[in-house]
Formats: structure tokens, sequence, C-alpha cells
């Protein structure tokens, strides 16, 4: 019968694969017009056909009617294809609604580390898919379709099979820790953050030897001047080695540098002649009394 599930097939947690759909959304999808003209005879080729023209995913929607998804789903259950094919159903990257399926195919039907070893890394994948259910149309996410069946226990109005929490798998040495791309991030930026520093940390370091030399040659450049300066200058006439630092003048026709205070007077003053000197005081000179004195007279 068309129904049947195909012969050599092993049966899944202990029962036949197809019983991993409850009875009632079972009947409903053999009952479906979707399963009996599409569905029949499928392999797991001409199933790719049929998963690209997917629109949808979801579980049931109306009067308990089946999405093209479920019978999809169902099909793969009846002729349980190799694990290779459905590894490549999940490298097909253009096409998210196959890959969807798949997914929810491996989560159903294999091992616990299995399942975190293949899903996990699709939580990257954030494409958009539209779900449809009793409400109507709901916008998902890939990476959160996949999180809901590592996490949830109903997904598409199906009962998942029990999975092993993932801290006890890590305890118990089957599996190992989970790769987080944030905690990669993480660490990519503080390795590129010591890069920086250590960068700028040399950088300073050859400013300040650069800062410490320029300092040191400026220090030294003034004493080899004041030693040239020193050595171009005349030695003194009595030949010891002694350079006076102020500027001396010679002997012969120079004017002494100092200059009295006090109003000192001039030998021609001494001799009689008129000093430019003005008093303040109104005082009459001698001549002028003289000379007063004739002209009243």
């Amino acid at each position: 019968m068309a129904n049947t599930t195909v012969r050599g097939a092993q049966a899944i947690h202990g029962q036949n694969p197809q019983f991993l759909v409850e009875t009632v959304i079972r009947n409903r999808i053999y009952e479906s017009s979707y399963w009996k003209e599409h569905c029949f005879a499928l392999t797991a080729e001409s199933l790719i056909d049929k998963a690209i023209e997917l629109k949808c995913i979801g579980g049931v929607y109306g009067n308990q009617k089946p999405t093209e998804f479920l019978c999809l789903l169902l099909k793969l259950l009846q002729i349980q294809p190799e694990k290779e094919i459905l590894l490549e159903y999940l490298q097909a990257d253009e096409f998210k609604y196959l890959r969807a399926l798949a997914v929810m195919y491996i989560r159903m039907t294999f091992r616990s580390v299995e399942v975190y070893d293949i899903l996990e890394p699709l939580l990257k994948d954030y494409r958009k898919l539209r779900y449809r259910g009793m409400n109507g149309y709901t916008l998902t996410f890939m990476d959160e379709f996949v999180d809901n069946l590592l996490i949830e226990e109903r997904v598409c109005d199906i009962i998942l099979p029990r999975l092993t929490k993932r801290d006890v798998l890590e305890d118990n040495g089957e599996i190992g820790p989970r790769k987080s791309r944030l905690l990669d991030a993480m660490e990519g930026k503080s390795e590129h953050g010591s890069d920086r520093s250590r960068s700028t940390s040399r950088n300073r370091s050859r400013s300040r030897s650069r800062s410490a030399s320029d300092s040191r040659e400026s220090e030294r450049s003034p004493s080899r001047g004041r030693t040239l300066s020193r050595g171009s200058r005349s030695a003194s006439p009595a030949g010891s080695g002694y350079v006076s630092r102020t500027p001396s003048r010679s002997a012969s026709g120079s004017r002494s540098p100092y200059r009295s205070r006090s109003r000192s007077i001039s030998p021609d003053r001494a001799n009689g002649a008129a000093s430019p000197y003005r008093s303040r005081s109104r005082s009459i000179s001698p001549d002028r009394m003289e000379a007063e004195s004739t002209s009243a007279s």
C-alpha cells in the first residue's frame, strides 16, 4: 500500500518511523489531497523538487488540515533516506525550506549527540521563514526554528522525541563544549585590542627614548658652545690660563666704563668758563650787581 513504510527501514526510537507523527494528524495527512496527488511514489531525489516548491512551514491549519510541509515530512519518515542524503539537503543554502524539512527530520530521528552536532551550526542562519498555523501566517527565522527544535517539546504540532540535555552529554564526555560565535568575536576583539595596546606601548617607549636622547643632546650642546667660546677668546696679557668672561677694553685710547654719579667740576669750569648750569633759585650774579649799580649812578 502507499501508506506503508519502505521495506528494510530501521526502527526509530524502538518503533515504526511513521508512528512518530500522532495518529490523528497522520490520518489527516493520508486523507489530504496533496498527499494523494503529489506524494505518491516519491523518492529521496524527486522529493527535492517538491520541497523547493514549499512556501511555508507549519503543522495544521483551518479545520485540522495538514500543511504541505507535514506531508513531505511524513513521506521522509516513510522512505527513510540515508544520512548522506540528508546532509546534502542541509548543504543546499539556496533552498531554505528544503533545509528546514531536513532539520525537522534529523531532530525526530537522529541521536541526541548527532542532533547537537548537526543543528547547532545552523543557528547562524538568519533567513526568514513563513509559518502557517491555526491563526494564519506568521514570520519566523531559521535560527529561531532550529532553537525551538532543540529546546521545545512540540514544534509544528508534532510531539518531538526526548532529547538529552546538553550539559548531561558534556558531563559524560560524549560531546564537547558549545562553540559560541559571540565568544569567538569577543576573543577576536580582545586579541585585536591586545595587539593595539602592544603597538601603542611600543610607540610610547620609542617616543620616550627619542625625547630622552633629544634632551641629552640639548644638554650637551650648550656645554660644547661654552667650551668653544672659551677657547676662541684671547688670553690675558699676563699669560695666565684664566680668561675673564667680561669683555675687557684696551688701556690705550679707551675710556673708562666707570661713571661717577656725583656731579664733578670739569677743568674748564674751574678756569672760569661759563657754566651751562642754571640755578633754579633767583640769585643775582656779582656782574649784574655791578652793572645795575653803574646804571643807577
